[in-house]
């Protein structure tokens, strides 16, 4: 930095001088450039350390969130279906009254035996002993009980010309043995093949002997 008396040694005008400025702090002379230079830069300087505006605290009110809360459990509640217990309604006859006569050639009846086994025959249980008219069957759908209500329906259609189809009894006697998913099973094919009577009854003694020899 070059002071007045510098500028004098170099035989410089003192008109030319005025691109100094007198520091009386330090009895010097300074370039005015370098001062201008100066100042902006303490400028420039004081404007970064310029403080940033502080941000306002956010707050969010939920108390409308909390109303449409309840809105929305109340509207839940009103419009869901409770669970309902499924289950297959049974409608069993009273017993009053006198007995209804059936003729023997209308009862068909199943036995349920073991490891999904069923045994039919018709008519009485000891004409189909003598006679070996018991039949080993399935829960099949086209070759099983319902295949033989089928067939029997048919053929009171053709020999009873009151009743017809709807005069046939079904009657189901699970065994010991017996599952609650093949009782649930026959009573499936009455309502497939629309039988209009039929009954859940007790195997008789005879008829548990005779399932048993035949799940052998």
């Amino acid at each position: 930095m070059k002071t007045y008396h510098e500028c004098l040694g170099q035989n410089v005008q003192r008109k030319n001088c005025i691109q100094y400025e007198f520091c009386g702090k330090c009895d010097e002379f300074y370039h005015r450039e370098n001062i201008v230079m100066a100042q902006m830069e303490m400028q420039l300087a004081d404007t970064k350390k310029t403080k940033r505006r502080p941000h306002a605290n956010i707050r969010i009110d939920m108390t409308p969130m909390v109303d449409l809360g309840f809105l929305l459990i109340t509207f839940f509640i009103f419009t869901t279906t409770m669970s309902e217990s499924k289950a297959m309604k049974l409608f069993m006859p009273v017993n009053k009254g006198p007995l209804t006569p059936t003729k023997e050639s209308n009862v068909l009846t199943v036995l349920l035996g073991a490891a999904n086994k069923v045994y039919a025959y018709e008519g009485k249980f000891e004409d189909a002993i003598k006679q070996n008219r018991i039949i080993s069957t399935t829960y099949d759908e086209s070759d099983g009980i319902g295949n033989l209500i089928r067939q029997k329906q048919k053929q009171l259609q053709q020999t009873d010309k009151k009743d017809g189809r709807n005069d046939l009894v079904f009657l189901i006697k699970p065994t010991a043995k017996s599952s609650y998913k093949n009782v649930v099973d026959a009573l499936d094919e009455t309502m497939i093949n629309d039988v209009k009577k039929y009954m859940l009854l007790d195997a008789s003694a005879e008829e548990n002997l005779q399932v048993q020899k035949m799940d052998q």
